[in-house]
């Protein structure tokens, strides 16, 4: 197709935004080194910590500390089937690596909250920091998340940490995206009453506005989560271990067995993540519609 097109003897000259792109991730290896070393010790002690203490408990006592959780936030039939559903995941083997898995789930799910909350704060109350922010955002959403693999493999080779780190670049733009909005949808009286009382900007921020908008940076919380569990998954391919290095294996080899029960672990902890988080987006909810009443 493309030779045909040059036979027609005019044609846009190609532009080397790959060779300029290259260009750059060359650079920063070469000059910032020591930087992305650091990041790599901090992040790799991390995913290994949360994995040490999560896989510490014996297997038995793991399935029921999950099925209580789920008990004690949403009740006792999620409980009961969090508890079914682990046992089901410990029964085929897959408990050892859904747990290696969450522990990249929980460590990139923090960094991405702690970079896309205060982000999506700043958009919200900067008109310019919105317009600047959004387009970035845009690019990231439309991506293809395999992209995100090929320049963090460069800067710290393969295993769990450039998996976390292409999981916090995949999962932030939900995050900033829901907490702008639930800022900016804060009742403009509410904000009027408080700078009326002469509270400052800060008070304001901390004790109307972010309260008020916590269903949204909680359903923000819950995207996050859910995408670095897929993203997880995916960084099985550049040896990030847990699930994803089982199905891509298994993908690999043919291996349909292994490849389903790896999928069933992926499964259950993704319904038990996704319920936990929506019903504490839930309960901020009901929690806003106290606020509320109570400033009426």
């Amino acid at each position: 197709m493309r030779e045909l097109f040059l036979a027609d003897g005019w044609h846009v000259p190609r532009i080397p935004v790959g060779d300029w792109f290259a260009a750059i991730v060359d650079w920063l290896t070469n000059n910032i080194g020591p930087f992305f070393d650091f990041v790599d010790m901090v992040v790799k002690g991390a995913v290994n910590g949360v994995a040490s203490a999560l896989t510490w408990p014996p297997s038995v006592v793991l399935v029921l500390i999950f099925g209580a959780l789920g008990w004690w936030v949403r009740g006792w039939r999620f409980g009961i089937a969090s508890l079914i559903g682990f046992a089901l995941v410990d029964g085929l083997s897959e408990l050892p690596s859904a747990m290696e898995s969450l522990s990249q789930v929980l460590v990139a799910g923090v960094l991405a909250v702690l970079i896309a909350v205060p982000t999506g704060i700043a958009a919200a109350r900067n008109e310019s920091v919105s317009r600047v922010v959004k387009p970035v955002l845009d690019f990231m959403q439309t991506l293809p998340s395999f992209v995100y693999l090929i320049p963090v493999v460069v800067f710290f080779s393969i295993g769990p940490v450039p998996g976390v780190v292409a999981t916090v670049v995949f999962a932030l733009p939900p995050g900033v995206r829901l907490t702008e909005l639930g800022i900016r949808q804060v009742d403009p009286e509410m904000v009027e009453a408080g700078e009326a009382f002469g509270s400052p900007p800060r008070r304001i921020l901390t004790e109307i506005q972010i309260p008020l908008a916590m269903p949204s940076i909680m359903a923000g919380i819950n995207q996050i989560i859910m995408l670095s569990l897929s993203m997880v998954v995916i960084s099985g391919m550049v040896g990030a271990p847990g699930l994803g290095s089982e199905v891509y294996a298994a993908v690999t080899s043919l291996k349909i067995g292994q490849g389903f029960e790896a999928g069933i672990g992926v499964v259950v902890l993704a319904i038990y993540l996704d319920r936990l988080t929506s019903t504490l987006g839930a309960r901020s909810a009901v929690g806003r519609a106290r606020r509320r009443t109570a400033a009426a």
